[in-house]
């Protein structure tokens, strides 16, 4: 069990941040885990998770999240999909940039051609490849045209990497302005002349937010000590931090998150070369004690897919599936044992690449046990070094079972990838469903993924911020946390 550092354990254990609770008249302090929240540019690189609630604060999108995880409105006040999901058309609301110059559909195209452009590193540039032109219709209209019929891409226009940006100066619409010069980013209600009628509207201090990017374990004390009102970006990572505290359970909430949480097959040399092996690591972790171990709730899951999704089928279940753990176990030693008679020279070392972190501590401390119970050798590596297993945390952008296949396939030989591109490639909704389910079971036939169970997501919340939604998105708007009058 992961210990924090004497002085750590000591002020979380002092504070408890259910006695008394923050006034509903001052601005809500947020804490997102991570590192700094300055703006940047998505498609010049990754952004850690508070660059990213900094980003969606500041520059909308054509649409939103909602806090139930839904769309609503964001630059686009309508549209439509027609031609069977090959034409998104958006009509843009009265909106200004910081200067005062009002957005038009040029701004938003010039925009969007920036994010998606072969050279851009934004993280979902394979799913939104399938964009063939982004058209200004009129100064108010846009319209964005695909290769291929695809009516389920609003979560994806949603994401902040797709946020509408004037650069250099990354300059946004809102909601939330920044102010310069602010320690943590104080972020105020935008101007918005569509929703206001044009007219002066005063500041109320208790709809500003102040926004930081911090360590968990700051973070957490800070809640701790009545600092803040709300921490945003809690994983696997951290949850063994909460157990030093005596934050109330109330304050404790969990999300639905769906998206992938297990172990990938980047190496296929030795032990790992045959699927019926690496099938048989898959068959040795005791999921349901792994999860216990952060959380009762946290449920483990045996498949790629978390349901149907736009698959033509359920999820594909391996055939081990319907053995008892212990012959499972049973099995996967007998495994190891027969490849190691024919391969007395071959070595049995599985590198397994995780973050260093209190929950990987955890997380280790149960995979590992497992993976020596079944005769192997397992070493922990950084989550950058080679390795043979490494760990994949992440939430699904949008529901669609290429995603799973895509992020899960990280070393698959060149026929998987053939299987999950046919499904890129498909003319029609009911060809891609068929070849998304083709490729799940093939994928799941070859062991080229070990799911373990959906992403942890969590957050601190104060009692005050009524609005909160628990969601399968994780993600949690800053406009979206008091309710209307509060």
């Amino acid at each position: 069990m992961f210990r924090p550092a004497p002085l750590l354990a000591a002020a979380l254990a002092l504070f408890a941040a259910g006695c008394d609770r923050r006034p509903d008249d001052v601005a809500v302090v947020v804490s997102a885990i991570g590192g700094e929240t300055k703006l940047a540019d998505p498609a010049r690189g990754e952004l850690d998770f508070a660059a990213r609630v900094a980003l969606d604060a500041t520059a909308q999108g054509l649409v939103r999240f909602d806090g139930s995880g839904g769309i609503e409105p964001g630059l686009a006040e309508r549209w439509i999909v027609i031609d069977g999901g090959r034409s998104y058309i958006f009509r843009l609301r009265e909106a200004e940039w910081p200067d005062g110059i009002p957005v038009d559909a040029a701004d938003v195209v010039r925009s969007l051609k920036r994010s998606i452009e072969p050279k851009s590193r934004i993280a979902i540039a394979p799913f939104v490849a399938v964009i063939d032109e982004i058209v200004e219709m009129t100064p108010r209209i846009v319209e964005v045209r695909l290769k291929r019929p695809r009516p389920d891409l609003l979560k994806l226009f949603a994401q902040p990497e797709l946020a509408i940006l004037r650069r250099p100066a990354l300059a946004g619409t809102g909601p939330f302005r920044a102010e310069r010069g602010q320690t943590p980013l104080l972020l105020r209600p935008g101007f918005d002349p569509s929703r206001v009628g044009g007219e002066t509207v005063e500041p109320d201090p208790a709809d500003d937010v102040r926004l930081r990017g911090e360590r968990a374990a700051r973070a957490i004390l800070r809640f701790a000590e009545r600092e803040s009102d709300l921490v945003l970006g809690g994983s696997y990572r951290d949850w063994p931090l909460l157990a030093q505290t005596d934050i109330a359970p109330t304050n404790i909430r969990a999300d639905p998150a769906l998206g992938l949480f297990g172990l990938a097959i980047v190496s296929r040399k030795g032990f790992l070369a045959l699927p019926e092996n690496r099938a048989a690591i898959s068959m040795a972790i005791d999921r349901a004690a792994l999860t216990a171990l952060f959380r009762r709730e946290w449920q483990p899951v045996e498949t790629l897919l978390p349901s149907r999704l736009d698959s033509a089928a359920d999820p594909a279940v391996p055939e081990w599936a319907v053995l008892p753990l212990e012959n499972r176990k049973a099995t996967a030693r007998n495994r190891t044992a027969a490849w190691h008679a024919a391969n007395r020279d071959a070595s049995l070392a599985i590198r397994l690449a995780m973050p260093r972190s209190p929950g990987a501590t955890l997380l280790w401390s149960r995979i590992a046990r497992d993976l020596m119970d079944m005769g192997l050798q397992p070493t922990w590596v950084g989550e950058d070094e080679d390795a043979d297993l490494r760990l994949i945390d992440e939430v699904a952008p949008y529901d669609s079972g290429r995603w799973y296949l895509v992020t899960a396939c990280q070393l698959c030989p060149e026929p998987l990838m053939a299987q999950i591109e046919a499904a890129r490639d498909a003319p029609t909704l009911t060809d891609r469903a068929q070849r998304i389910a083709d490729a799940d079971m093939a994928l799941t036939a070859d062991a080229a993924y070990i799911p373990i169970a959906q992403p942890l997501r969590w957050s601190l919340v104060a009692l005050r911020l009524r609005a909160w939604q628990p969601n399968a998105r994780a993600w949690h708007p800053l406009t979206h946390l008091r309710e209307a009058g509060q």
